[in-house]
């Protein structure tokens, strides 16, 4: 939100001096509003006493600009008050993005798969932090260019980089296609240019609210392209001095890197049951410059330690979920995965392999559409542990802006300690579970909401086409329930979009927290739903009412709390 809305003053906050009756006394308060009130003909009132010890003033309705300042006025003319203010409006600035592509970007928002991604940008998005982007190198586009520093091409080989040349400053993507099967040795199959690194760039930094394209989950931060990938892929000895180099590290006979970066995201990788020690040393110095270092554990639905860098220590292991919030058909998985992130399914796990069946599920970022070089720039939908690495990459820059005194080993430690179990399975091992954007910010910028939680854990099963609710009884709470009631939800059901779900307050009024959708057949409904209920008594008996409006699925409402 660039312009908040100028919203009329209500009400007027008073501080009275300490020696004062009507710093403590609410009788004296209210006797002091209606003393004002006759001297300025307003209809005052005493409405409650703040945490602070300030009085709460109603001016009876919206007022005008001149009613207001005489009535200020007339408090700061009272020799026992200390001060007194409107009681202005705020406003959430993150706000739904304009970009015109943002509804397709399920992974930053929605409840089951997403990632949680939007409430993090009221306390950071990422300014002041460079995230290096070790791949392909740079395709231009618009909707990332203004976020964008210098970065370098560490290609060695003139061949593979297809420039004419070897390491040079100039980081643009070549194309990195194959014209025939096999010339990438035994196996590989022709293919045309990926653009990769660009499409990586574009999930975590992609410019945010210029109406135009997709959000970058830190579109705050700035991204620096280091190309390491040409054709037929990257060598180690490439990719090692690119992880030095864009931590900040010195790299004979290249220039020093003038915007080191906090965070490098590597969405790459290569067979070896081992860690190299040329990758090991790269990234051990990385971190002991405080460089945070994001790793893809790989595509091959098998065991994680079997590819590297992803077997190597210091890293941030990224396998990736579905929408659904299930393992990727693709992901690799193991012990040593420390967290997942959306990767999507552009296809089912049974269709033809190269086909694009499902789009719709997969992860939308910036592109070209050239089949081999550079053409017009583009957004397609990608999948990959690729995709899931830089979710993040962005949410340790998310991190590093909120509080820079984070070192690696912290972020980590807080993506993971703040992750949720995955709504859906995986079998093999996902590490934390899906990382939470919002919850791990608040955490580490010591904004986690707090307050009393009231749980009901009693299962209530859900029949086709009935409805059910399950109840919480507070009891030890004084006055109205806040402005920002947290509702957790926990729904094991098929076909989720069968389900309303509902929120009943004491008094019987319905807030509606989902409406039921025929297309939404993903499993579960695991969310947290932010309420106004600042009209409603705290104390009372709440329910959560579930309708199935259809037949065929079934479920059970697991578990649901209130955080007041």
């Amino acid at each position: 939100m660039s312009t908040p809305p100028a919203a009329p003053v209500e009400k007027v906050i008073v501080t009275y001096k300490s020696r004062a009756d009507e710093a403590t006394s609410n009788t004296a308060a209210r006797s002091d509003a209606a003393e004002k009130a006759e001297k300025t003909g307003e209809s005052l009132s005493f409405e409650r006493r703040l945490a602070g010890g300030s009085a709460l003033v109603d001016l009876g309705g919206e007022a005008s600009g001149t009613t207001v300042a005489e009535v200020m006025d007339a408090f700061r003319a009272d020799p026992q008050v200390a001060s007194v203010e409107p009681d202005i409006r705020a406003y959430a600035m993150a706000v739904t993005p304009d970009d015109t592509e943002y509804a397709k970007q399920w992974d930053l928002f929605e409840s089951t798969g997403g990632m949680n991604v939007p409430g993090a940008w009221d306390k950071t998005t990422g300014s002041g932090v460079t995230v290096a982007v070790i791949d392909t190198g740079y395709a231009a586009h618009t909707d990332l260019a203004a976020n964008t520093v210098a970065g370098y091409d560490f290609i060695s080989s003139s061949t593979d980089a297809r420039d004419g040349g070897g390491r040079d400053s100039n980081p643009k993507d070549e194309g990195d296609w194959n014209a025939t099967d096999g010339e990438c040795g035994t196996g590989s199959r022709a293919s045309n240019s990926s653009w990769h690194g660009t499409h990586v760039a574009g999930t975590i930094a992609a410019t945010t609210n210029n109406a135009k394209g997709v959000a970058g989950i830190a579109y705050g931060s700035k991204v620096q392209h280091v190309r390491v990938l040409g054709k037929c892929g990257g060598s180690s000895s490439d990719i090692a001095d690119a992880i030095t180099w864009a931590s900040g590290g010195s790299v004979p006979g290249i220039p020093a890197n003038a915007t080191p970066a906090k965070v490098i995201n590597l969405s790459l990788g290569g067979a070896s049951s081992t860690c190299p020690s040329v990758y090991q040393n790269a990234i051990n110095g990385a971190v002991s410059r405080g460089t945070t270092v994001v790793v893809a554990a790989g595509n091959s639905n098998t065991n994680a330690s079997g590819f590297t860098p992803a077997n190597c220590a210091n890293i941030i292991n990224v396998a990736s979920t579905s929408r659904e919030g299930n393992r990727s058909f693709y992901s690799n998985y193991g012990t040593i995965v420390d967290v997942a992130a959306p990767g999507g399914e552009t296809r089912r796990a049974t269709d033809t392999p190269g086909t694009v069946t499902t789009p719709e599920n997969g992860i939308l970022s910036t592109l070209n559409s050239g089949t081999t070089t550079q053409s017009t720039e583009n957004y397609k939908p990608y999948q990959g542990t690729s995709m899931a690495a830089p979710h993040i990459a962005g949410l340790a820059a998310l991190l590093e802006s909120a509080k820079p005194t984070l070192a690696p080993a912290d972020i980590e430690s807080a993506i993971k300690a703040n992750a949720r179990p995955l709504p859906g399975t995986c079998t093999g091992g996902c590490g934390a579970g899906i990382a939470d954007a919002t919850k791990t910010v608040n955490a580490v910028s010591g904004t986690t909401p707090g307050g009393s939680v009231y749980s009901n854990t009693n299962n209530v099963t859900i029949t086709d086409n009935s409805t059910v609710t399950s109840s919480i009884a507070v009891t030890d709470r004084t006055g109205n329930a806040p402005a920002a009631l947290k509702v957790d939800v926990d729904i094991k059901h098929t076909w989720r979009g069968d389900l309303v779900i509902d929120l009943i307050a004491p008094d019987g009024t319905v807030r509606n927290l989902k409406t039921s959708a025929g297309s939404d057949s993903a499993d579960n409904v695991l969310a947290t739903y932010t309420v106004d209920a600042s009209t409603e008594v705290a104390n009372g008996t709440w329910k959560l009412q579930v309708r199935d409006v259809a037949s065929g699925d079934t479920g059970y409402i697991d578990s649901w709390s209130l955080t007041f």
